[in-house]
């Protein structure tokens, strides 16, 4: 059974549609990427994944026992947000807040929730740190942390490594790999970069207006569309 489905979906902004007639499905341990150009409506999808819009039509239902508010989620940050005044350890127990409902403070259970998810992102060290004080990629691996704090299922990342350097890059790409290959969870991430996605990802939906591939890497490989991103892109090495 699928984690995670979306058929025949329409998203608009500001009453007017983005992208039109999106339909597929991510099953558990896939690792999709979501590609197109800017203003091809990847952001909205986020939304309306996530339960924060609603389509203009069509249906986006999940499965194998996923609950919508169990999707853990690493959003594009702001300066604003970069420049949050709280602790490290502060921000990874926020991403408990689904599983403490009303009581005013964290029990037992989600402390120990919020360590693991530290130390599991090598930041044990950095956990009485101001996040703000922190390095581009810290602070990811901080958000990531939170959004663990979640989910053991599913992850959303929206642009991961936008900003970063290429080396912490490339660590914050095999991290996330790891996450899916080895934790067994699903992946979904939004990205510009085409190279990671035929790198890292078992599916790739491409979107515009209309969408232009839903499928496996390998199939997008094949297609006018894909070989076009990727010659574009310079290969699919990173």
């Amino acid at each position: 059974m699928s984690q995670l489905t979306c058929d025949d979906v329409s998203l608009g902004y500001e009453g007017r549609a983005v992208t039109e007639h999106l339909t597929f499905r991510v099953d558990p341990g896939d690792y999709l990427c979501v590609v197109g150009e800017n203003g091809a409506g990847k952001s909205t999808l986020i939304r309306a994944l996530l339960g924060l819009k609603a389509p203009m039509s069509g249906t986006i239902s999940t499965g194998d026992g996923l609950q919508p508010n169990e999707i853990g989620y690493l959003p594009q940050q702001t300066v604003v947000q970069r420049d949050f005044p709280a602790s490290v350890k502060e921000i990874v127990q926020s991403g408990c807040l689904n599983k403490v409902g009303r009581r005013p403070f964290y029990g037992k259970e989600a402390r120990a929730l919020a360590q693991r998810q530290i130390e599991r992102m090598g930041i044990a060290h950095l956990q009485n740190r101001c996040y703000r004080e922190l390095s581009g990629g810290q602070q990811q691996r901080v958000l990531l942390a939170r959004a663990l704090c979640a989910t053991g299922k599913m992850l959303l990342l929206d642009e991961p490594v936008a900003g970063l350097d290429p080396k912490v890059t490339k660590e914050m790409y095999e991290l996330i790999s790891r996450l899916n290959k080895e934790d067994g969870i699903t992946i979904i991430m939004v990205s510009h970069d085409i190279a990671a996605a035929v790198k890292y990802a078992t599916h790739i939906l491409h979107v515009s207006h209309t969408p232009l591939f839903f499928g496996t890497k390998e199939d997008y490989l094949k297609t006018d569309i894909g070989k076009a991103f990727t010659d574009a892109a310079g290969g699919d090495e990173i």
